[in-house]
């Protein structure tokens, strides 16, 4: 279990890269965006990095290693999160949207942690190493805005060049603790496997389904989770200390229940974690449509669409590695990750639009055909 804790706490680091832009972000781009539209595009691009390196980051580790990539990657972030200092230091909102960028690109390897951590431990135990790898995000979701609101202020710098600062050097942490990382077993790639078309993946009913969930889980996480703010404090007039509350709740709701998931694999079995994360997630859709713009009822949706999500991810994942052969890992795992994050980055886009067109409560409405979806899928699916 070392290198296990290794990457968790490796990953505590890294991911409050993507929590200090979700908090900070915005507001910061706010101050220097040339229009106000432009406000939450740097947080935009970042989930768009993360989409556009999931598979050059799966095959760029397939030739020089898991732990090379990994400290290189921190080690950029790092770079790019002075990136951003800098751009909010001299009002450069075009270097922060780039900074952003390489910081949601980092997040394309540290997604890759948990793949990881699965290949340290015997194919029975996968689904507690990535649960517990998972537990380092909840620690950045606790830890990262608070870290980032005490530096915030720091020196003479305009607001928030501080707690960019302070995540310069969260990212050489993680790099430093990422160098105590053995290299797993190496695993040799034939000419014939290595020109294995991402196609013949696709014709695996279980990898398919895996893919199809974990694709799921982030585009109905995403896209509701996006348009809680403009739906709670713009549109429903509910104060940004509540809006953000609820925020905080959602991201305790995504990352707490990995206490449980080794746990519920083990009883349940990955087809059932799945279907019982639809059901949340549907049951957070109805209390979205069906009732009224009440604080509570925002609450309790939006934590049984963290719970929802995080069942279905990592029972999607676990499932998933269960699919391929060892040698054939790198591109079964990229194209997931591509497929997953490309979901999430269009759901983003496409939340604002959507709160702005079609109002709170058919917003939600939509997402229920490709919930249900999952669970006809699971029909053909011979999995536990």
């Amino acid at each position: 279990m070392r290198n296990i804790w290794i990457l968790t706490l490796a990953q505590a680091f890294s991911a409050c890269g993507t929590i200090m832009l979700v908090a900070f972000g915005g507001i910061a781009g706010s101050r220097i965006a040339p229009e106000p539209l432009l406000a939450t595009l740097p947080l935009s691009l970042s989930v768009f990095g993360i989409a556009c390196t999931s598979l050059p980051a799966a095959l760029l580790m397939q030739h020089t290693g898991r732990k090379h990539a990994f400290i290189g990657s921190a080690c950029i972030a790092a770079l790019a999160a002075l990136g951003c200092s800098w751009s909010i230091a001299h009002n450069n909102f075009w270097a922060l949207c780039l900074s952003a960028f390489f910081i949601g690109s980092n997040m394309a390897f540290v997604q890759q942690y948990r793949f990881a951590a699965a290949e340290y431990v015997p194919p029975e135990l996968a689904g507690h190493a990535i649960a517990t790898v998972m537990l380092g995000t909840l620690c950045a979701a606790i830890l990262g805005p608070s870290i980032g609101q005490v530096t915030k202020s720091i020196g003479h710098w305009p607001e928030f060049t501080g707690s960019y600062l302070m995540l310069a050097g969260l990212c050489l942490c993680a790099a430093l603790v990422l160098s105590r990382l053995p290299a797993p077993a190496s695993v040799p790639m034939s000419n014939e496997l290595s020109a294995h078309s991402l196609n013949s993946f696709l014709k695996i009913p279980a990898y398919r389904f895996a893919v199809l969930c974990g694709v799921t889980s982030y585009a109905v996480m995403s896209f509701i989770m996006t348009a809680t703010p403009l739906s709670m404090h713009v549109h429903d007039g509910i104060s940004s200390s509540r809006t953000t509350s609820v925020i905080t709740a959602h991201l305790l709701s995504m990352y707490i229940p990995s206490l449980a998931a080794p746990f519920l694999i083990h009883k349940l079995g990955v087809k059932k974690m799945i279907h019982i994360g639809v059901l949340s997630n549907l049951a957070s859709v109805v209390i979205s449509a069906a009732f009224n713009h009440s604080f509570v009822n925002y609450l309790i949706s939006l934590i049984l669409l963290g719970i929802g999500w995080n069942l279905m991810f990592v029972a999607a994942t676990s499932l998933l590695t269960l699919t391929y052969a060892p040698e054939e890992r790198f591109r079964a795992q990229g194209f997931n990750d591509l497929s997953v994050f490309s979901s999430q980055a269009i759901a983003s886009f496409l939340a604002g639009t959507a709160i702005q067109t079609i109002g709170w409560q058919s917003l939600n409405i939509v997402t229920i055909p490709l919930l249900l979806w999952v669970l006809w899928n699971a029909r053909s699916i011979s999995i536990k």
